[in-house]
Protein backbone atom coordinates (compact mmCIF):
# COMPACT_ATOMS: atom_id res chain seq x y z
CA UNK A 1 0.00 0.00 0.00
CA UNK A 2 1.44 3.77 -0.61
CA UNK A 3 1.39 5.83 2.20
CA UNK A 4 2.28 9.08 2.58
CA UNK A 5 3.34 11.71 -0.03
CA UNK A 6 5.35 9.25 -2.33
CA UNK A 7 5.84 8.92 -6.01
CA UNK A 8 3.36 6.91 -7.72
CA UNK A 9 4.30 3.07 -8.42
CA UNK A 10 4.92 2.55 -11.97
CA UNK A 11 2.85 -0.54 -12.84
CA UNK A 12 3.27 -2.53 -15.82
CA UNK A 13 -0.12 -3.20 -16.88
CA UNK A 14 0.34 -2.93 -20.80
CA UNK A 15 1.96 -6.18 -20.90
CA UNK A 16 1.15 -8.68 -23.95
CA UNK A 17 0.02 -11.11 -21.45
CA UNK A 18 -2.82 -13.19 -23.92
CA UNK A 19 0.27 -14.18 -25.85
CA UNK A 20 2.20 -15.71 -23.18
CA UNK A 21 -0.51 -17.96 -22.04
CA UNK A 22 0.24 -21.19 -21.10
CA UNK A 23 -2.36 -23.64 -22.66
CA UNK A 24 -2.38 -27.22 -22.20
CA UNK A 25 -4.42 -28.52 -25.69
CA UNK A 26 -1.31 -30.79 -26.35
CA UNK A 27 -2.87 -32.93 -23.69
CA UNK A 28 -4.08 -35.73 -25.66
CA UNK A 29 -1.20 -36.03 -27.68
CA UNK A 30 1.12 -36.32 -25.10
CA UNK A 31 -1.04 -38.87 -23.06
CA UNK A 32 -0.12 -41.09 -26.81
CA UNK A 33 3.07 -40.13 -26.78
CA UNK A 34 3.52 -41.45 -23.04
CA UNK A 35 1.26 -44.61 -23.97
CA UNK A 36 3.86 -45.13 -27.04
CA UNK A 37 7.06 -44.90 -25.40
CA UNK A 38 6.10 -47.14 -22.66
CA UNK A 39 5.34 -50.13 -25.07
CA UNK A 40 8.97 -49.08 -27.13
CA UNK A 41 10.79 -49.36 -23.33
CA UNK A 42 8.62 -52.76 -22.51
CA UNK A 43 9.84 -54.34 -26.54
CA UNK A 44 13.18 -52.86 -25.62
CA UNK A 45 13.58 -55.34 -22.52
CA UNK A 46 11.26 -58.17 -23.18
CA UNK A 47 11.32 -60.59 -21.83
CA UNK A 48 12.08 -58.81 -18.63
CA UNK A 49 9.59 -56.82 -16.89
CA UNK A 50 9.82 -52.94 -16.71
CA UNK A 51 10.18 -52.20 -13.42
CA UNK A 52 12.55 -53.89 -10.45
CA UNK A 53 11.54 -55.96 -7.16
CA UNK A 54 11.12 -53.43 -4.47
CA UNK A 55 11.43 -53.99 -0.93
CA UNK A 56 8.12 -53.56 1.87
CA UNK A 57 9.14 -50.90 4.32
CA UNK A 58 7.13 -48.61 6.89
CA UNK A 59 6.30 -45.59 6.08
CA UNK A 60 7.88 -42.95 8.75
CA UNK A 61 6.64 -40.93 11.71
CA UNK A 62 4.31 -41.90 14.04
CA UNK A 63 1.30 -40.88 11.89
CA UNK A 64 1.78 -43.19 8.98
CA UNK A 65 3.95 -46.06 10.23
CA UNK A 66 1.08 -48.29 10.31
CA UNK A 67 1.11 -48.18 6.43
CA UNK A 68 3.79 -50.23 3.93
CA UNK A 69 5.41 -49.24 0.92
CA UNK A 70 7.78 -49.79 -1.59
CA UNK A 71 11.08 -49.00 -0.72
CA UNK A 72 14.48 -47.66 -2.61
CA UNK A 73 16.17 -51.00 -2.22
CA UNK A 74 16.64 -53.96 -0.55
CA UNK A 75 19.89 -54.23 2.12
CA UNK A 76 22.80 -56.17 2.02
CA UNK A 77 21.52 -57.90 5.38
CA UNK A 78 18.55 -59.34 3.57
CA UNK A 79 19.89 -59.93 0.18
CA UNK A 80 23.23 -61.93 2.37
CA UNK A 81 20.01 -64.02 4.32
CA UNK A 82 18.24 -64.62 0.85
CA UNK A 83 21.59 -66.05 -0.75
CA UNK A 84 22.12 -63.43 -3.85
CA UNK A 85 25.48 -61.79 -3.84
CA UNK A 86 24.84 -58.23 -3.69
CA UNK A 87 26.69 -57.22 -7.16
CA UNK A 88 24.51 -60.06 -8.85
CA UNK A 89 21.00 -58.26 -7.75
CA UNK A 90 20.90 -55.49 -10.18
CA UNK A 91 21.27 -57.37 -12.81
CA UNK A 92 18.58 -59.53 -12.49
CA UNK A 93 16.14 -57.05 -11.64
CA UNK A 94 16.41 -56.31 -7.95
CA UNK A 95 16.80 -53.21 -6.34
CA UNK A 96 19.71 -52.79 -3.79
CA UNK A 97 20.30 -49.69 -1.17
CA UNK A 98 23.51 -50.26 0.85
CA UNK A 99 22.03 -47.05 2.87
CA UNK A 100 19.27 -49.06 4.45
CA UNK A 101 19.31 -51.19 7.54
CA UNK A 102 17.03 -53.46 9.39
CA UNK A 103 16.14 -52.13 12.36
CA UNK A 104 13.45 -55.14 13.17
CA UNK A 105 13.55 -59.33 12.62
CA UNK A 106 10.04 -58.84 11.18
CA UNK A 107 11.24 -56.49 8.13
CA UNK A 108 14.32 -58.47 7.63
CA UNK A 109 11.62 -61.61 7.62
CA UNK A 110 9.62 -60.39 5.32
CA UNK A 111 12.12 -59.15 2.49
CA UNK A 112 13.97 -62.20 2.56
CA UNK A 113 10.53 -63.91 2.04
CA UNK A 114 9.29 -61.30 -0.86
CA UNK A 115 13.40 -62.47 -2.18
CA UNK A 116 13.06 -66.11 -2.44
CA UNK A 117 9.55 -65.74 -3.57
CA UNK A 118 10.96 -63.52 -6.52
CA UNK A 119 14.03 -65.97 -7.30
CA UNK A 120 11.78 -69.03 -7.60
CA UNK A 121 9.98 -67.21 -10.27
CA UNK A 122 13.21 -65.65 -11.83
CA UNK A 123 13.89 -66.90 -15.12
CA UNK A 124 18.04 -66.26 -16.44
CA UNK A 125 18.91 -66.98 -19.91
CA UNK A 126 22.18 -67.85 -20.83
CA UNK A 127 23.86 -64.93 -22.14
CA UNK A 128 25.31 -66.87 -25.73
CA UNK A 129 23.91 -69.74 -26.88
CA UNK A 130 25.35 -73.03 -25.74
CA UNK A 131 27.42 -71.07 -22.90
CA UNK A 132 25.38 -72.41 -19.44
CA UNK A 133 26.20 -70.86 -16.16
CA UNK A 134 25.33 -72.24 -12.79
CA UNK A 135 23.12 -68.73 -12.02
CA UNK A 136 20.89 -69.50 -15.43
CA UNK A 137 17.53 -71.47 -15.33
CA UNK A 138 16.89 -74.91 -16.58
CA UNK A 139 16.74 -75.69 -19.93
CA UNK A 140 13.33 -76.92 -18.88
CA UNK A 141 12.33 -74.06 -17.60
CA UNK A 142 13.56 -72.15 -20.46
CA UNK A 143 11.56 -74.37 -22.80
CA UNK A 144 8.71 -73.75 -20.34
CA UNK A 145 8.62 -70.25 -20.64
CA UNK A 146 8.92 -70.14 -24.52
CA UNK A 147 6.02 -73.02 -24.58
CA UNK A 148 3.69 -70.49 -22.75
CA UNK A 149 3.62 -72.94 -19.92
CA UNK A 150 5.19 -70.69 -17.27
CA UNK A 151 3.74 -66.95 -15.78
CA UNK A 152 4.62 -64.06 -18.54
CA UNK A 153 5.07 -60.61 -16.00
CA UNK A 154 4.91 -57.62 -17.67
CA UNK A 155 5.61 -55.81 -14.17
CA UNK A 156 6.93 -57.01 -11.04
CA UNK A 157 4.34 -55.73 -8.81
CA UNK A 158 1.52 -57.14 -10.47
CA UNK A 159 2.95 -60.71 -9.70
CA UNK A 160 4.60 -59.94 -6.23
CA UNK A 161 2.27 -56.76 -4.83
CA UNK A 162 2.70 -54.80 -1.96
CA UNK A 163 -0.29 -55.62 0.45
CA UNK A 164 -0.81 -54.39 4.38
CA UNK A 165 -1.47 -57.36 5.76
CA UNK A 166 -2.60 -55.44 9.19
CA UNK A 167 -5.04 -53.07 7.70
CA UNK A 168 -6.67 -56.32 5.97
CA UNK A 169 -6.68 -58.15 9.26
CA UNK A 170 -7.74 -55.26 10.78
CA UNK A 171 -11.36 -55.90 10.69
CA UNK A 172 -12.67 -58.84 10.38
CA UNK A 173 -16.31 -60.49 10.73
CA UNK A 174 -17.40 -62.86 13.66
CA UNK A 175 -20.14 -65.25 13.43
CA UNK A 176 -22.81 -65.80 16.01
CA UNK A 177 -21.37 -68.99 16.77
CA UNK A 178 -18.06 -68.18 18.00
CA UNK A 179 -19.45 -65.34 20.64
CA UNK A 180 -19.35 -66.47 23.90
CA UNK A 181 -22.85 -67.29 25.31
CA UNK A 182 -24.37 -64.75 26.25
CA UNK A 183 -23.05 -62.45 24.02
CA UNK A 184 -24.99 -63.08 21.12
CA UNK A 185 -27.03 -59.31 20.94
CA UNK A 186 -24.14 -57.14 21.87
CA UNK A 187 -24.80 -54.88 19.69
CA UNK A 188 -28.27 -54.39 21.04
CA UNK A 189 -26.83 -54.58 24.81
CA UNK A 190 -25.43 -51.17 24.17
CA UNK A 191 -27.74 -49.89 22.47
CA UNK A 192 -30.03 -50.28 25.97
CA UNK A 193 -27.14 -49.54 28.31
CA UNK A 194 -26.61 -46.07 26.13
CA UNK A 195 -30.40 -45.93 26.42
CA UNK A 196 -30.09 -46.42 30.24
CA UNK A 197 -27.54 -44.07 30.65
CA UNK A 198 -29.01 -40.99 28.81
CA UNK A 199 -32.52 -41.32 29.97
CA UNK A 200 -31.79 -42.14 33.76
CA UNK A 201 -32.30 -38.51 35.50
CA UNK A 202 -35.71 -38.36 33.42
CA UNK A 203 -37.10 -41.68 34.57
CA UNK A 204 -36.03 -40.97 38.03
CA UNK A 205 -38.16 -37.81 38.05
CA UNK A 206 -40.90 -39.60 36.19
CA UNK A 207 -40.97 -42.34 38.90
CA UNK A 208 -40.51 -39.54 41.88
CA UNK A 209 -43.64 -37.95 40.47
CA UNK A 210 -45.68 -40.82 40.00
CA UNK A 211 -44.51 -41.77 43.78
CA UNK A 212 -45.75 -38.67 44.81
CA UNK A 213 -49.02 -38.76 43.33
CA UNK A 214 -49.64 -42.39 44.88
CA UNK A 215 -48.97 -40.36 48.34
CA UNK A 216 -51.19 -37.63 47.92
CA UNK A 217 -54.00 -39.99 46.18
CA UNK A 218 -53.92 -41.90 50.07
CA UNK A 219 -54.60 -38.77 51.79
Amino acid sequence: TIKHNQQIQHNHFRKDWQRRVRTHFDQPGRKSRRRNARLTKAAAVAPRPVDKLKPVVRCPTVKYNRRVRAGRGFSLAELKEAGIPRKLAPTIGISVDHRRANLSVESLTANVARLKAFRERLILFPRRSGQHKKIDSSKEDIEAYANGEKERAHKVHHVLPIKDMAKENAIGEVSTSDMPEGEEAAYRKLRDARSEARLVGVREKRAKAKAEESAAAKK
